[in-house]
Order: structure tokens, then sequence, then C-alpha cells
């Protein structure tokens, strides 16, 4: 749902830094990207500016990264976006905002990655370096990162919506995954900081590896599982267990069984973006479908139940 009215524009960006944070006021500004809660625009060659734009919740989003991920970035082997300044909602423009730092890159969905071997140790460096206990007070998850059990009706209506729209020609192979995951031991060690949203348009590659991860605004304390789907989603195929071979600590069977169902919810995710895409719907992002598809195609390959 869109709640910001206010047209999002070179000017208004402008105007807001000479408000708030006039030193910045002079620089360049270009549109970087438009995503599901927020605008990007480039500030210069080294920062950007992130403002809401389409959902009422990433006003808080955008806080909680100002609060949580500086203490973070400099323990993280791949550059993040680090909050370097934060705007306060005005009469110009009444929500908040913040000036991070640039990253530079290609969205995953856009430019896959080839060399598998690599970015399957880079991504496993990058999670192990995240995946530390979270403190006390560190937020919580949305709707993931707890029980898997908590998904299951999300993860009926996706399947049959999926299943509906033909974008999945072997649901029982898909719900076979699923029901090992959901019955898998759930985690009883403490609470880690996870990222919470590795889909192919947060993860920035260059020379066929990944270069950098954005987009923080799920960041919060949880199962690493839901992290470690990642694997199957980012991964070219034959790379996911090289992935879990360098991820430390090594992961247990339970924890690898609920990580392959939070990646069939990520592809239902990205299946239905796709879908979306391919269709001219507001949202849609045609290169969101092929990674979807590749990740279950992967997942049912492997059924262990």
């Amino acid at each position: 749902m869109a709640v910001t009215t206010t047209d999002i524009t070179e000017d208004l960006i402008r105007d807001l830094l000479r408000e708030q944070h006039p030193d910045l006021a002079d620089r360049p500004v270009t549109l970087g990207a438009r995503g599901w809660d927020n605008q990007v625009w480039r500030l210069g060659d080294d920062l950007a500016v992130r403002l809401p734009w389409a959902t009422q919740s990433a006003d808080a989003l955008l806080r909680k990264e100002h609060a949580w991920v500086p203490t973070l970035a400099p323990h993280l082997p791949l550059p993040i976006p680090v909050p370097q300044r934060l705007g306060e909602p005005s009469e110009r423009f009444p929500r908040p905002w913040i000036v991070t730092t640039w990253v530079p890159g290609e969205p995953a969905d856009r430019a896959p990655v080839t060399r598998a071997a690599e970015a399957a140790d880079t991504l496993a460096a990058f999670l192990t370096a995240l995946h530390q206990p979270a403190p006390t007070g560190a937020p919580a998850g949305r709707d993931r990162g707890g029980p898997l059990a908590d998904s299951a009706e999300g993860f009926a209506q996706g399947l049959a919506s999926a299943t509906e729209l033909g974008l999945i020609r072997e649901p029982d192979a898909v719900r076979a995954v699923w029901e090992e995951a959901v019955v898998a031991p759930g985690w009883t060690d403490p609470a880690l900081w996870l990222h919470g949203d590795l889909h192919p348009a947060n993860l920035l590659t260059a020379d066929g590896t990944f270069c950098g991860v954005i987009d923080f605004g799920d960041l919060f304390a949880g199962d690493p599982a839901c992290d470690l789907a990642a694997a199957w989603i980012l991964l070219p195929d034959g790379a996911a267990d090289r992935f879990h071979r360098a991820y430390r600590p090594a992961p247990d069977t339970a924890t690898l069984r609920r990580a392959r169902g939070w990646a069939v919810l990520r592809a239902f995710s990205g299946l239905h973006i796709g879908h979306a895409g391919d269709h001219g719907r507001p949202g849609g992002k045609s290169s969101w479908g092929p990674p979807a598809q590749a990740a279950l195609r992967r997942l049912t390959a492997t059924v262990h139940g």
C-alpha cells in the first residue's frame, strides 16, 4: 500500500539535505532504485539517500538500520550500506530517511553468479561473520526466523496460488520438501543476528561473484536457517553443498531441513513477484522468476523424506 504522497525527486532530496545535512546538499543526486519499501538515490560517489515510499513499515525499518547496522558492519567481510545520517520527518517530507554508504555492484537477479565456488565461499564467510549471538533487546523478525509451523498457512496459500498460475508443475514434490522441513527439530541455541531478506535483489555481484549485501531493514535475531536458505536461492546448481561445508559452525541436519523450508517460502515469493512482472503489474519484477524456479528445481531434486 503506497503511503508516501509526496513525489520523491532530486529537488526534494536536495531540499531535505539543505534543511538537515547542508554539508551534503551540493553533491550530485541520481536515482538508484525503487525498492519494495524505499527509494534509493545515489549521493555523489560514495553515499546514498534512502527514503520510504511504498509501505507503512518502512519508517521503523530505516530507524532500525540506523540503530543497529553500524555496530555490525566492521565485522562483516563484504561491503554493506552503513547508515551515516538520519533525516527526521519534516513539513517537506513527513517520514524519516537515512543517508548510507553506497555499495557498488549489480543486483544478482540481473547479474547472477557465474563463479559458483568463489560465490559459495564468499556467502558462507559473510553469514558466518554475521550469525553471532544477538544482544538483549535485538529486534525480532516480522514473519520469519521462528518456527516454520507458524508459516504453514502461508505455505499452503503460496503453493495453491503458484500451482493455479501454472508456476509449479510438481506441487507434491514441493510439499514433500516442506513437510520434511516443518517437522525438523527447532533452533534451541541463542538467537543469532540475521539479515532476514536474502533474495537475489539484495545481493550484489561483480565479476561473477558476490561483492556486497544491501537492505538490512529486516535485520533481526532468530534461527540461522532463515538465512541459510539463501544457498538454494542465490547460488548456481551444485554450489549449496560447498556453501554448507564452508559455513561455520557446520549446520546440522535439522538446521538444513529447516533452511530448505525457508527456501521454499522464499521461492514462492520470487515466483509471484516474477509472474507479476511478466504481466506488467505493480511491484512485479520478471527477473525474480528464474531464480525461484531454479531454487525449487534444486530443492525437489534432493527430497529426503
